[in-house]
């Protein structure tokens, strides 16, 4: 992919975000049949959806079916349906935890699922586990004949120490806190109806997808040009370009299978909060106010099978920085979701 030196604005953006991989239309050839992406209205689901209905269009100028994109989600934010109809794809208003409303969707023999809930777990702990876990298995028994690709997170693994390198997929999870717990429900549900069902899954764990509206990159970017003080306790992290996390999470498809795959998806590098920091201080001109001890463990995962079987990121964190400096120096949109990656006690 040519990647450009900077990112003027959000047309720009969103189009480097949905281009596809050659990896995708090589899944997508093997595919058939529509793709349903549920949960499509968050912070990655327009462009995983606008990059899926580009790579079917490249597959059907090839002479492959017409085949559907169809994005689900309650579209609580304003234009977002709209900005995916204008891509191409198809939308549906659901709330999915309404029965009469979930069991009207349509099937496809592919599913995304994005659904759940991560900020605001603590203090309405129900509604996370009936989003996170219960949520999870009515859609594995709906789309029992479907192959899902349905994402979950690094949490599950809990803090690691740093030198280890990162969690791989045959650690035993340790969740600490409500959300953590709560996804890793979500891994076993969907586990069990793979196994009864003999429904092809594929669990992701995605440890952190970052553009330049959203990520632990703009968290801290956005620190420091705003002169804030920033707590460098959980001095490490991963990071993976949303668009490649967009790129591969959709070629997972292809390797879902019974009893339920996981995978681990983030970028190779561990990144040090400081360093990071001290080369967005830099870039910016801007003086770097730090606090905290670096601990010697992080909430960090080891994407070496995604990495060896899907290539190295077209985007890495380097140029990532940079992008993400220049977008908070010229005043690009922020999503105001801030990520929270520096939580160390799994309450969110």
């Amino acid at each position: 992919m040519n990647v450009p030196d900077c990112i003027e604005d959000e047309v720009q953006l969103d189009e480097l975000l949905s281009r596809p991989t050659p990896g995708v239309v090589d899944t997508f050839r093997d595919l058939t049949g529509d793709v349903l992406i549920l949960g499509a209205g968050g912070k990655m689901g327009p462009t995983l959806a606008r990059m899926a209905r580009r790579t079917c269009h490249t597959v059907e100028a090839e002479g492959g079916a017409k085949r559907r994109v169809i994005a689900v989600s309650r579209f609580s934010s304003p234009g977002a349906r709209a900005q995916l109809e204008g891509w191409g794809v198809e939308c549906v208003a659901c709330d999915l935890l309404d029965p009469s409303r979930r069991k009207a969707l349509p099937d496809a023999p592919n599913v995304v699922y994005m659904a759940g809930t991560k900020f605001g777990a603590t203090g309405n702990e129900s509604h996370t586990w009936a989003m996170n876990t219960y949520l999870p298995g009515v859609i594995a028994e709906q789309y029992r004949n479907s192959r899902i690709a349905a994402f979950s997170t690094g949490n599950v693994y809990g803090l690691v120490p740093v030198h280890r390198g990162g969690s791989l997929e045959t650690d035993a999870p340790r969740p600490d806190g409500e959300y953590a717990m709560s996804c890793l429900g979500r891994e076993r549900i969907l586990e069990h109806f793979s196994r009864v069902n003999r429904t092809p899954i594929c669990i992701i764990r995605l440890n952190y997808a970052c553009e330049l509206r959203y990520g632990v990159l703009v968290d801290l970017a956005q620190r420091v040009w705003h002169g804030d003080t920033i707590d460098v306790s959980m001095g490490h992290f991963n990071i993976l370009w949303q668009g490649d996390a967009n790129a591969m999470a959709l070629c997972m498809l292809a390797q879902a299978e019974s009893p339920a795959r996981k995978i681990n998806l983030t970028g190779p590098e561990i990144l040090r909060c400081r360093s990071v920091c001290e080369a967005f201080a830099e870039i910016m001109g801007k003086p770097l106010r730090l606090a905290g001890e670096e601990k010697t463990d992080a909430l960090l995962s080891d994407a070496t099978w995604a990495l060896k079987n899907y290539g190295a990121p077209q985007v890495g964190a380097e140029r990532l920085i940079r992008w993400v400096a220049h977008w908070v120096m010229h005043g690009g949109p922020s999503l105001a979701k801030p990520t929270h990656f520096e939580v160390r006690d799994g309450v969110y």
